[in-house]
């Protein structure tokens, strides 16, 4: 019975997989107010039932998608300490985050960003909750790097996570809509780097 269970929820994961998968597509092509389940089911090869048994609605679809970009965001987070010598590193991981997501599922960072970052009309309450999670998450790496002197103080943590998170977004949005694919390893390091000198440079203490 255990094994049974078991390849079950492996059975009902693999298809949410699909489903979502289709889903990313048609969002990212038709938009959420203008895509339909039926898309959806085409898309992923089923019928149009069978989405509405793994998910309520096309907003219950569109909210597990976020939800995968959010939690894997918060896991990385999660296994931070509040040792000043690794905000610099914690920062850049960041700035990897969301280019390796883009690499590899940008559909999903399409949506992301022109669906939710850029459309104050998806904006329910429980995904602007998201959004302040991960601000004041991000404010408190930068109120520990000016307390250790990495980071500087004449500008308030929150304004710095606005300028740090706005460089990537601005940047990510960019390829997003010129539709640019990271095209290798290299690159990617490339622009983390930059985008990494970039700020630190500005961020760095006035006395330093």
């Amino acid at each position: 019975m255990i094994v049974n269970n078991s390849l079950a929820t492996d059975s009902r994961k693999d298809k949410e997989t699909v489903i979502l998968d289709a889903a990313c597509r048609v969002f990212r092509e038709k938009g959420f107010h203008q895509a339909r389940i039926t898309d959806i089911a085409q898309a992923a090869g089923i019928s149009y039932g069978l989405v509405y048994h793994y998910f309520t609605s096309k907003a219950d679809l569109f909210d597990a998608i976020l939800k995968e970009w959010w939690t894997g965001l918060f896991d990385l987070m999660e296994k931070w300490d509040s040792d000043a010598a690794n905000v610099e590193a914690q920062l850049s991981a960041l700035v990897t985050y969301f280019l390796e997501q883009y690499q590899k599922k940008p559909d999903l960072v399409h949506i992301f960003i022109t669906e939710i970052s850029r459309s104050a009309a998806n904006l329910t309450p429980s995904r602007v909750n998201w959004f302040k999670m991960f601000l004041s998450r991000t404010e408190k790496i930068m109120s520990i790097g000016q307390a250790g002197n990495i980071l500087r103080t004449d500008i308030k943590a929150r304004y710095l996570t606005y300028i740090f998170l706005g460089a990537i977004e601005s940047f990510v949005s960019a390829m997003v809509l010129e539709n640019q694919p990271l095209r290798s390893k290299a690159q990617k390091q490339r622009i983390a780097i930059g985008l990494m000198q970039v700020f630190m440079n500005g961020a760095k203490p006035t006395d330093a």
